[in-house]
């Protein structure tokens, strides 16, 4: 269904994009399939549109930014989403991430602590017919009283792994993680086997704003 302000051009531009981050070597059809769906300049200030389909980010105030394409992508493509998962995501931001993963057929649970963010993506998302539940919260917490999660996104540089989020992990399940090292993130992805134990790999270096911590 297209969407108001969601014009030829802007579709046009999505197509490319797509074929960028296949090149690129994304190769989950439904994620392609998800970012070609999702209209990425209806989340950034007007001043962005004849940019928005760049893969580059941009700031989106407060402080934070939208991903680049390719880093939500990648992340989306690490899940490995089957449709009726439920995914916690920590730092809604732009809501954009948010709204890839509920195209792929994920139960999208996202928590935000910055309130102008919070209160803008919010209303964002139902205006476009994400049925996206938001939160306003710590991430660091996440949100318990829907856990467990099939799988944990988290969207900012974390300086370690939060022990509270990965309480809320489904056995089996799948958390994918920004971890700092330094000046970049290391990419991770956190399985959690059924003997109690972590499955960790790595998956390349990238760059994320920071996570905020907790301030109790």
């Amino acid at each position: 269904m297209a969407l108001p302000g969601d014009t030829p051009r802007h579709q046009g531009s999505r197509r490319k994009l797509v074929a960028e981050l296949k090149e690129k070597g994304i190769a989950d059809a439904a994620v392609l399939e998800a970012i070609g769906r999702v209209p990425r300049h209806l989340f950034l200030n007007s001043a962005f549109d004849t940019h928005a389909y760049d893969d580059r980010p941009f700031s989106i105030g407060a402080g934070q930014t939208i991903s680049q394409p390719f880093t939500v992508a990648v992340q989306s493509e690490l899940l490995k989403i089957q449709k009726g998962m439920k995914v916690l995501e920590v730092g809604t931001g732009s809501g954009f991430q948010a709204a890839v993963l509920y195209e792929m057929g994920a139960k999208v649970f996202s928590v935000e602590r910055i309130k102008e963010l919070y209160d803008r993506t919010r209303m964002l998302l139902k205006s476009l017919g994400y049925n996206v539940k938001t939160f306003f919260g710590d991430g660091n917490v996440g949100v318990p009283s829907y856990a467990p999660y099939d799988r944990i996104i988290i969207t900012a540089g974390a300086p370690i792994v939060p022990e509270g989020l990965l309480g809320q992990l489904k056995e089996g399940g799948i958390m994918v993680i920004p971890l700092s090292v330094g000046d970049v993130e290391i990419m991770k992805t956190i399985t959690k086997l059924p003997d109690g134990k972590l499955d960790v790999k790595e998956h390349g270096t990238f760059r994320f704003v920071p996570m905020l911590e907790d301030k109790g």
